[in-house]
């Protein structure tokens, strides 16, 4: 990878931002004079300029330092306003992406996130990330084969539908056609995109409904 260029005194501030809000943990000073090539010192001037000029501005964020590192934060103050956000996007509608991916992982659970994704032929990162938050799924225990984290619905799911228990959801076998050679299908794709050896179904007929969330994806 080639060498980022010294980054000018004019454009330190801004550098110094966009490194800031790509991070996910606090940044140290060091860290961030070596990513731009930039003397320490100057480096803890812009950022002590920048944690001001956002106080006096009043924005809705601020820049602070925490334990070694520097990352940005939204203001303390603000929290109501953040938490009612948060809520009010718990009560909002599923898309039709969330319920199809919902209704995988409800009626193949335990299932890795990785198998929900070849069931429905594309990407469930962020889906899966959306009904964490719903708390309408949960992670549970790890995939013997690969270790990935196996994905359940929660009560919370059963009570949203009014249910007492998985048992309770529509029956899907009636509406397939033969179970045992969907099932092999899917095993193919799926080891296919884990890069191992398929493993035949051995309980073809308490794997059924993974025949209808194919089909409906």
């Amino acid at each position: 990878m080639t060498e980022a260029s010294p980054t000018g005194e004019e454009r330190l501030a801004p550098a110094l931002e966009a490194l800031l809000l790509m991070a996910t943990e606090p940044v140290s000073e060091a860290d961030l004079a070596q990513a731009l090539q930039a003397p320490p010192a100057a480096v803890a001037q812009a950022l002590a300029d920048l944690a001001r000029f956002y106080v006096e501005t009043g924005r809705g964020f601020e820049l602070r330092r925490v334990g070694a590192g520097w990352r940005y934060f939204t203001r303390s103050d603000l929290a109501d306003v953040i938490g009612a956000s948060v809520l009010a996007g718990q009560h909002g509608r599923l898309t039709q992406a969330g319920l199809e991916t919902l209704a995988v992982i409800a009626y193949l659970q335990p299932i890795s996130r990785s198998r929900v994704a070849a069931v429905r032929g594309v990407n469930v990162d962020g889906v899966v990330r959306t009904l964490l938050a719903h708390d309408l799924i949960a992670e549970t225990g790890k995939d013997v084969t690969t270790g990935a984290a196996l994905l359940v619905t929660t009560d919370h799911f059963l009570e949203r539908l009014g249910l007492a228990s998985l048992e309770e959801l529509p029956p899907l076998a009636p509406h397939l056609p033969d179970a045992a050679a969907l099932d092999a299908e899917l095993s193919d794709i799926v080891a296919a995109s884990l890069g191992v050896a398929a493993q035949p179904a051995n309980e073809p007929s308490a794997r059924v409904n993974e025949v209808g969330d194919d089909g409906s994806a």
